[in-house]
């Protein structure tokens, strides 16, 4: 997913002399260590805190996490911008800002709030709790009580430093071949670049100053909505307008109303039109049709007056069909992903690419081009990262991982850690590639492929934590080295040393080691994570577990042609993905995306509807003023997102404090007379 950017026109350099002119070719670039400041790091440790948040705050509610780097940018840009301005006026010489250290503090930030979806806090880590177990059955075959580990501060925190470094080592040696040799676009890393070159333009600047106002603005108005509705909330989970029955008492019942989250409209605001018309159309089938269907035939394909949360009735439903989405939807792109990288990688080696190169007669322009690439190259080249290094400091950090995990995870032996590390390399490589040409990383598959493949291995002793545990493993790795690459690729197209964007991942991966852990456990102590009826229902816990289930016991305890649908749905959503490559772009552009369709399925209607009104207020925006829209979309939407998030501070320590709102606002049928 993500915007298709096109590279610069590139030319050979042996076809013309050495020339140059103005431009970024004469521009002065810092040494790699003054692209890294102190200013710049207590920075990305605040937005890091901020956006650790947010994730966590997604992952544990709807399991979408929409970029956020506009708000990364701007609020780094922001805070740094007014900081240096605020000591020039009292007197104080000081350093400029520049474009570099902008992206060092973008990268850190990223480093840090990504492993707050890659440590699995909204996952397979918390997948291993007795929630969780509970949820699923004391009594359900494969759900053992010993595969119980229930989130400790300490363990998660060791965890996260023994596996979230290595995928910086892994692909480090070939930085130069990805970015240089493959001139992979990665069209997330090249928009990010795009943004912070042009805040350090004069243009640029003023822009970037009316974003941050109108960011400013709108995180206030969100965080004063979230406040005013607390008081509204009451105690439990059915006061307040998270429950405000828009659409009526019946269609309330089926999930299908707006909870007024300033959170999710931004998300809407943020996700591409057709994500969001995706989670609607998926809320549609699931809680319009399918769910009153199958609940229709209770006494018959289950038995009637089960609880809600119980896997022999429809609840079994949910959670297996919106499997069943999500693996057919991570299939389908693996596979394409492996047929791109090999079939670009075989035209490489025969000189017939067909990446995003173009070869053009030397003009005036193209002559100034070319002297602009040998500088990002020349830049990207100087401080070079020595493979020794990479290849040495990868094997010690997988021989202490490979010691130290199966120590927090007895199931998981040390031979099955030392596998995953020996290939995965290999899976970093494809997924970084893959990455680069489609924008999509494809990390929580890998994650899940591995959760099978060492579960099924295990087996019943312990195999449900071994496969959780292996699915972390294999994500950390092939998450941060694509990671990596986009950071390499934005750092390459803002003259940022390669060496300086290597230390500040490895800085903000460690900020992120510990601050992920912390801000999770704000959640979990202050809140009733996992709860099927509260705000922070963490519904990826569920799905992973039984995944790890599935993968030791099979299907033998579906309810009733569960397996049949779930069967259907999954040879739906390779058909979808199937129609959405082959058809022409004006047809594919409406076909829905089966992965954004399958997380309503578990979840509920209501998030979808808030996204949806996301996209329509953006869709009437980019009709009205379509220059504005594309100017301050993002940071309205973020401004929406980073407020709520704000609120959750306060909001965790109000119910630490066992303070709670003094209002119950309720609603029901009138009584009849």
């Amino acid at each position: 997913m993500g915007t298709e950017i096109s590279e610069p026109l590139i030319v050979d350099k042996k076809s013309i002399d050495d020339g140059g002119g103005g431009g970024i070719e004469s521009e002065h670039v810092p040494e790699w260590k003054d692209q890294i400041t102190i200013r710049g790091l207590v920075v990305s440790a605040l937005l890091g805190t901020l956006f650790c948040i947010i994730t966590h705050k997604l992952n544990l509610t709807v399991g979408i996490i929409p970029s956020l780097n506009v708000g990364a940018g701007l609020l780094g840009f922001f805070f740094v911008k007014s900081w240096t301005g605020f000591l020039t006026k009292l007197g104080f010489q000081v350093t400029p800002f520049t474009k570099q250290e902008n992206t060092v503090i973008q990268t850190c930030v990223v480093a840090c709030y990504g492993l707050a979806f890659s440590g699995g806090f909204g996952s397979y880590m918390i997948a291993m709790d007795e929630r969780t177990y509970q949820l699923i059955g004391a009594d359900y075959p494969g759900n053992r009580a010993e595969d119980i580990k229930n989130p400790g501060l300490w363990w998660m925190t060791g965890f996260l430093f023994g596996v979230s470094f290595l995928g910086l080592f892994s692909l480090t040696p070939l930085r130069k071949v990805m970015i240089l040799d493959y001139k992979l676009t990665y069209p997330s890393g090249t928009a990010t670049a795009m943004l912070i070159n042009s805040f350090h333009t004069h243009s640029g600047a003023e822009l970037a100053g009316k974003q941050v106002k109108c960011l400013g603005k709108y995180l206030s108005i969100s965080f004063v909505w979230s406040c005013f509705k607390w008081f509204f909330s009451g105690i439990g989970d059915s006061c307040g307008f998270d429950n405000f029955p828009s659409f009526g008492l019946m269609l309330f019942k089926n999930t299908f109303y707006f909870d007024f989250s300033p959170t999710y409209v931004g998300c809407g605001l943020i996700c591409p039109h057709i994500v969001n018309c995706s989670v609607l159309l998926g809320a549609i089938i699931s809680w319009g049709f399918l769910w009153p269907f199958i609940s229709a035939h209770a006494g018959d394909w289950y038995p009637s007056g089960l609880e809600s949360n119980n896997f022999k009735g429809l609840y079994g439903y949910k959670v297996f069909i919106a499997i069943a989405l999500i693996l057919g939807d991570g299939l389908y792109n693996l596979i394409k992903i492996i047929y791109i990288t090999a079939k670009e990688i075989c035209n490489k080696s025969t000189q017939q690419s067909k990446l995003p190169i173009v070869n053009e007669v030397i003009d005036n322009e193209s002559s100034k081009g070319l002297a602009e690439q040998r500088k990002r190259d020349d830049v990207f080249l100087k401080d070079r990262i020595p493979t020794w290094f990479a290849a040495s400091g990868y094997v010690a950090l997988a021989a202490i991982s490979t010691a130290t995990i199966p120590i927090i995870f007895p199931p998981l032996k040390w031979y099955l850690v030392l596998v995953s590390y020996i290939i995965a390399p290999a899976l970093a490589f494809c997924n970084s590639y893959g990455t680069g040409l489609t924008d999509w990383s494809l990390s929580s598959t890998y994650g899940k492929i591995g959760l099978f493949i060492i579960a099924s291995l295990v087996g019943s002793d312990g195999g449900v934590m071994a496969g959780l545990a292996a699915c972390g493993v294999m994500m950390s790795i092939v998450s941060t080295a694509a990671d990596l690459m986009q950071d390499f690729k934005t750092g390459y197209l803002t003259l940022s040393s390669a060496k300086s964007m290597f230390v500040s991942q490895l800085l903000g991966t460690a900020m992120g080691c510990v601050i992920a852990p912390l801000t999770f456990w704000m959640f979990w102590t202050a809140f009733d994570v996992g709860s099927p009826d509260g705000p922070y229902k963490a519904p990826y816990a569920v799905i992973f577990r039984e995944m790890a289930i599935l993968g030791i016991e099979g299907f033998s305890e579906l309810p009733k042609h569960c397996l049949a649908l779930c069967a259907g749905f999954f040879v739906g959503a390779l058909i979808v993905n199937l129609l959405r490559d082959v058809t022409p772009k004006k047809i594919s552009q409406f076909i829905p995306i089966p992965m954004a369709m399958a997380i309503p399925f578990y979840i509920g209607a209501y998030f979808a509807v808030d996204m949806f009104v996301g996209t329509v207020i953006l869709y009437i925006w980019e009709r009205i003023n379509p220059k504005d829209a594309e100017d301050y979309a993002g940071a309205v939407a973020s401004g929406l997102i980073c407020g709520d998030g704000i609120w959750t501070i306060p909001s965790a320590i109000l119910s630490i404090m066992r303070i709670n709102p003094p209002i119950c606002m309720y609603f029901g049928p009138s009584l009849s007379s």
